[in-house]
C-alpha cells in the first residue's frame, strides 16, 4: 500500500523561516500549503517553488477565516513580524497575528484534525533574569514597552495554544526560537545579523548599542528548521527551546562580521535601546533529551553562506 502524502499548511510562507521551513517540507515528501499577506514576507523567497506541483500559494491575511477545501495533517503558524523595526511600525498587526492569527490557525487544525506548530520566541523570556534559559522560566517581560506588542502576543499565542489542546484535545507544539541567521533575512529589518553585514559590506560604521556587552547566540537556519520539524513529529506538546547555546557579546560578533566580510569599517557606540535584553541564551537539554537535536553548523560556515546572500541584496 503507498503511504498517503501528508498535507502541511505553513502560515507566513513567503517569509524568512516559513520559506526555509516550506524548502524542508517538500524535500520531505509533503505537499506544502503557504499562506502570507507580505507585511514583511517576500515573494523572492518562495519564487523557486513556483511550477512545483507540491507547493501551492494562497495571499491571505491570516487573521481572517482560513478555508481550505482538503484534508490537512499539519499546521504549522509561523507567521508574523519578527523584528525590532516591526514593533515599532505595526505594533498592532504584530498583536492581530500572534492573537488572531493563532486563533484561526488553530481552528484550522482543530476543524482538520491536524496537529499544530507555534513558532514562539526566546522574547517571551524578555529581559530574563535567569541565564541561560530554561522552559521552565517564566520571563520577565514589560508588559507596556515598545517590545510588548511581540512579546505579549507570543505569549497569548502559547496561552491559546494550551487552551486549544486541554479543551478541544488538539495535538499541539510549541517552539521557542532563540536568535536565526541565514539567506532570506530582510536587510533592514533592525536585527543584529543583517544590519552588522550590510554595514560590514558597504564599509560603514558598524553600530554596537551600549558597550557590546550584551550577548546574543546565533543559530544557522537549516539547524533550526531541522530542530522544527523533529518537534512536530515528536509526542512532545511543552515548550521546547531551539536556538544555538554558544554565547557571544555583540562586540565579538561585530569583530566576528568585519573579519568575515573582510571590511574596513570601524565599531561605533549608541545608545542601548529600550528593554533590549542583557542575556540571551537557550537551555537546549530537553531538545537534546527529547528531539535528539543540537546545532551542527558553525559560526564561521554559516555566516559565509549568509554574507554571499547579502551580496547579492546590498
Amino acid at each position: 500500500m503507498k503511504k498517503k502524502q501528508p498535507t502541511s499548511v505553513i502560515t507566513g510562507a513567503a517569509g524568512f523561516l516559513g520559506s526555509h521551513l516550506a524548502d524542508l517540507l517538500l524535500a520531505r515528501g509533503h505537499k506544502v500549503i503557504g499562506l502570507d499577506n507580505f507585511v514583511t514576507g517576500s515573494v523572492d523567497n518562495i519564487s523557486h517553488l513556483g511550477g512545483n506541483k507540491n507547493f501551492k500559494f494562497i495571499q491571505q491575511d491570516v487573521t481572517e477565516f482560513i478555508f481550505l477545501d482538503c484534508p490537512v495533517d499539519y499546521v504549522w503558524h509561523f507567521a508574523s513580524p519578527a523584528s525590532p523595526i516591526d514593533y515599532l511600525q505595526i505594533p498592532i498587526q504584530t498583536m492581530k497575528v500572534g492573537s488572531l492569527g493563532t486563533h484561526k490557525a488553530l481552528g484550522l487544525a482543530k476543524n482538520k484534525k491536524a496537529r499544530f506548530l507555534v513558532a514562539s520566541t526566546s522574547e517571551i523570556y524578555g529581559d530574563p533574569l535567569v541565564h541561560p534559559q530554561t522552559e521552565e522560566y517564566w520571563g520577565n517581560v514589560n508588559t507596556i514597552g515598545p517590545r510588548g506588542c511581540y512579546d505579549e502576543a507570543k505569549r497569548f499565542a502559547e496561552a491559546l495554544t494550551m487552551a486549544y489542546h486541554r479543551e478541544h484535545k488538539v495535538e499541539t507544539r510549541i517552539v521557542r526560537i532563540f536568535n536565526t541567521y541565514g539567506p532570506r533575512m530582510r536587510l533592514n529589518d533592525g536585527r543584529v545579523v543583517p544590519a552588522f553585514i550590510s554595514q560590514a559590506l558597504k564599509n560603514k560604521p558598524v553600530t554596537i548599542f551600549g558597550e557590546g556587552k550584551q550577548t546574543r547566540s546565533f543559530c544557522y537556519v537549516s539547524d533550526l528548521i531541522e530542530g522544527i520539524y523533529r518537534l512536530m513529529m515528536s509526542d512532545y506538546d511543552m515548550p521546547v527551546n531551539i536556538g544555538n547555546p554558544t554565547e557571544m557579546t555583540m562586540l565579538e560578533f561585530a569583530d566576528e562580521i568585519i573579519r568575515a566580510t573582510k571590511s574596513k569599517s570601524k565599531i561605533v557606540h549608541k545608545p542601548l535601546p529600550q528593554d533590549d535584553p542583557k542575556q540571551r541564551k537557550p537551555d537546549i537539554t530537553k531538545a537534546k533529551k527529547i528531539l535528539k537535536w543540537e546545532p551542527k553548523v558553525k559560526l564561521a560556515e554559516g555566516m559565509s553562506t549568509t554574507i554571499a546572500y547579502f551580496k547579492t541584496k546590498v
